[in-house]
């Protein structure tokens, strides 16, 4: 459709919109959230290609989803593995935070705390090297999450940088992403009391 010729609103400022104004924003909306998918496997294709590692970041993230999806976790879980790292794609110095922005809509809160600070986490492996402190995350240590973003990092992370790992292709994990995607999102305009 041509920009030119598509229905806008009236307003040029919310306070002065109408219902049937807003009855359009959110058809527009829901048309965004019923395509989410495949924007989101579109961006993990964009992680495809160089990177310093022995394998892409897209091999990476295949590689999560395949340890977790072989270690019995569910689908869930699965698509937080493959997706953990998706915040490279548009905000690489927040990554983390990005990736669980993107999934809490559709995920339970453990899964949200463990793509939202598995970037702390992960430091337990090289903060060292860069004069940062490794234990960083202990900081957390009582949090009731705190032990399944570790066994994440230990399992489903710090490790899936192998290039002779039987990975799954993105095919395999296509169906999951779509299947939490397909979910109605939680309620995006509730008070966020979780941080």
């Amino acid at each position: 459709m041509n920009p030119s010729t598509a229905r806008t609103v009236s307003f040029t400022a919310m306070a002065d919109g109408t219902a049937a104004d807003y009855e359009l924003v959110f058809v527009h909306e829901q048309a965004q959230l019923d395509t989410q998918a495949d924007r989101i496997l579109d961006w993990l294709r964009q992680m495809d290609g160089p990177s310093p590692y022995q394998v892409s970041r897209l091999d990476h993230v295949l590689q999560s989803a395949t340890r977790a999806e072989r270690d019995g976790a569910d689908t869930e879980t699965i698509v937080c593995a493959l997706l953990h790292d998706i915040g490279d794609v548009i905000g690489t110095a927040n990554h983390s935070q990005v990736a669980a922005a993107l999934l809490r809509p559709y995920v339970c809160e453990r899964n949200w705390w463990v793509v939202q600070h598995h970037g702390l986490f992960q430091g337990y492996y090289y903060f060292d090297h860069l004069g940062l402190d490794p234990n960083a995350r202990d900081t957390l240590r009582d949090h009731p999450y705190y032990d399944d973003t570790v066994r994440f990092c230990a399992e489903w992370d710090q490790n899936c940088f192998d290039p002779s790992y039987p990975t799954k292709p993105l095919a395999n994990f296509e169906p999951l992403v779509r299947e939490v995607f397909a979910r109605p999102p939680g309620d995006m305009f509730a008070i966020d009391q979780r941080a």
